[in-house]
């Protein structure tokens, strides 16, 4: 099964459900409105979307919200997505872009123990 692309408003309601777990709607419209300054009607219509690409799940009474895809699903589909278009699909190129210039020494140690591991 492919990851579902999510855009980065839709990944901010993904975000509140992943940290609050199941909450209607309302409340999720509430956080967004505080977090991103967005109105009511633009909360429902990124909510409408994410339900119909079957991200998150809708039950009633009260219109409660559900997470069907998990924070790690995202990222992982994110990620292969962005080697495939910056890198051409090669993880070691994607690898070495960041070890020579943006890893301290402490990182490239525990990278080191992670790949051991495996």
């Amino acid at each position: 099964m492919d990851a579902i692309k999510l855009f980065d408003s839709e990944l901010k309601i993904m975000e509140i459900l992943w940290r609050k777990g199941c909450i209607s709607a309302k409340q999720i419209s509430m956080i967004a409105a505080k977090d991103n300054g967005w109105n009511k009607n633009t909360t429902y219509t990124v909510i409408k979307k994410l339900i119909d690409k079957n991200a998150i799940g809708r039950a009633e009474p009260g219109f409660i919200c559900s997470p069907l895809i998990s924070r790690d699903t995202v990222q992982k589909g994110e990620t292969e997505r962005l080697i495939d278009k910056l890198w051409d699909g090669s993880k070691k190129a994607f690898f070495a872009a960041f070890v020579d210039e943006h890893l301290s020494d402490d990182e490239i140690n525990e990278l080191k123990s992670l790949i051991e591991k495996r």
